[in-house]
């Protein structure tokens, strides 16, 4: 992290808590989550708010006492803290009073089964949720008329899907509503952190999100960075940095991939599998893992890269080359444009207001980029943000098509810069001490934030806030005038990670 971006933790009484967060989103912020710490009979709550390069967190303590715990909802006034309050009421049983929907979303309990509570360490509480018995219950019905019926897509799908349920209501072929169960994916993550030392952590966040393994690394990294006080050395950064972006290539191209698939481009569908293949195995002899794990470590890097930073450069220029001839004719096909052009169009007043992050930010007129709050590489490298204003799929693919030239710029000049480098690898803390940071990266997805406890020399908490968490509320909101044979091509331009949703 750099001066530029900074980092603000401020504790409220409740009633100035809920009155601030509400404000600072009403004034501009973004507001990116909010979530609980428990700690004996104590709960802490914490709301995450963005407002340029600073990220802040307001917290508040609530007191145990007879009775469920409570706090007047933020939904109301917040409408995107709507799932937040949801997940924070299935884990940790706080209810948020005023709250329009308190269905299960990411938990379905017995009657009588405790919450995790995150951050009170009770270990078997996860092995008894991760294998409950619990009754499924029918989903909610908002749409009535005379035909209209319920149609689940899902939890399993064709191909390798991930698992979510999507309760469709229609009246035959529109899509005028549709709920979203996302809980068939619940690992329980913010448990498998609790009691890890701190450099263990990083294998936790990386397997969040597998398609976004670098991203989450680095934003724990980040916090704990943060929490110790160290600067990692520049040649470490910039290493970050070439395995973020490469990332960030692979899961664009893969997102091209399904949606040639959707449209049934067999050509275009093997070669961009091909191309996407091609930088993971890139990834994979830069590192020894395809998905660039057990790369990031707090401090900096876990060890040497593998290529020279000229190789990885000219193999990855060699690629692009090739993908760029296919590119520019999938551009030009008529029956495919047609297939994106004014689908799912995410209004960019709404995005604006949730907050959207990512390329469907980016697509919709959002401005944000977690890489100008710069960290690594982003410092000596700086990015410019790839924004398109038409909200459709089509935008959305024209951010990502940007980005990839953009990425492979950044990684052109990080090997530069690379190659006369000679710093270590990392600067190893020799503890992490007690305490509370946040960090952050930019996923492929969009922002991840994490929340980092530190207790007794272990994490005691850590709360991962994916961009598809974040994202996946908007997703009710696209269907307007669209039936079934769009919802592939609006749900590949997401590029949502359920297991990222779900944790």
């Amino acid at each position: 992290m750099t001066a530029a971006a900074t980092t603000t933790v401020i504790d409220l009484p409740l009633d100035r808590w809920h009155a601030e967060v509400s404000a600072r989103v009403g004034s501009g912020d973004r507001f990116a989550g909010v979530y609980a710490s428990h700690s004996g009979d104590t709960v802490l709550l914490h709301a995450l708010v963005v407002g340029g390069p600073v990220v802040g967190c307001l917290r508040t303590r609530l007191e145990s006492g007879p009775g469920a715990l409570s706090y007047r909802s933020l939904t109301p006034e917040v409408p995107a803290a709507f799932w937040y309050e949801r997940a924070l009421h299935d884990l940790s049983g706080v209810v948020p009073i005023g709250h329009p929907r308190l269905d299960p979303l990411l938990l379905a309990r017995e009657p009588g089964q405790p919450t995790p509570r995150p951050g009170h360490v009770d270990l078997t509480v996860l092995d008894r949720h991760i294998h409950s018995s619990a009754t499924e219950q029918h989903g909610p019905v908002d749409v009535g008329g005379g035909g209209v019926f319920t149609l689940p897509l899902g939890p399993v799908r064709s191909g390798v899907f991930e698992s979510i349920e999507f309760l469709i209501e229609t009246p035959g072929e529109d899509i005028p509503h549709l709920n979203i169960r996302p809980h068939y994916k619940h690992r329980g993550i913010a448990k498998r952190f609790e009691t890890l030392p701190v450099q263990d952590g990083v294998l936790v966040a990386e397997r969040v999100e597998g398609i976004a393994s670098v991203a989450h690394a680095l934003a724990f990294a980040h916090a704990a960075e943060a929490l110790a006080e160290v600067s990692v050395p520049r040649r470490a950064q910039l290493v970050r940095l070439i395995h973020a972006e490469l990332e960030r290539i692979a899961n664009h191209l893969d997102i091209v991939v399904r949606l040639c698939d959707a449209a049934g481009l067999a050509v275009p569908l093997a070669r961009f599998g091909w191309y996407k293949e091609r930088v993971m195995r890139l990834v994979s002899a830069l590192c020894g893992n395809r998905f660039g794990r057990s790369v990031i470590s707090v401090g900096g890097i876990a060890a040497e890269p593998r290529l020279a930073p000229m190789t990885v450069s000219d193999r990855l220029a060699e690629i692009l080359h090739r993908m760029r001839g296919d590119r520019d004719a999938l551009m030009v096909d008529a029956s495919f444009l047609d297939r994106l052009r004014g689908t799912g169009r995410l209004d960019p007043a709404l995005a604006a207001s949730h907050g959207a992050v990512g390329p469907v930010g980016r697509g919709s007129g959002c401005d944000d980029d977690a890489r100008r709050r710069s960290y690594d590489g982003y410092t000596e490298l700086p990015v410019v943000a790839q924004v398109e204003h038409h909200g459709d799929v089509l935008a959305r693919l024209r951010v990502r098509w940007a980005e990839i030239d953009a990425a492979a710029g950044l990684i052109r000049r990080a090997c530069d810069r690379l190659e006369a480098a000679a710093e270590p690898i990392a600067t190893v803390p020799t503890a992490v001490p007690d305490g509370f940071a946040l960090g952050w990266a930019e996923a492929p997805q969009g922002e991840v934030l994490y929340g980092l406890e530190v207790r007794d020399g272990v994490i005691g908490r850590c709360f991962a806030r994916t961009a598809s968490l974040h994202n996946m509320l908007l997703f009710h909101d696209v269907f307007g005038g669209d039936v079934f044979t769009d919802f592939p091509f609006i749900e590949a331009s997401f590029g949502l990670c359920y297991a990222g949703v779900a944790m």
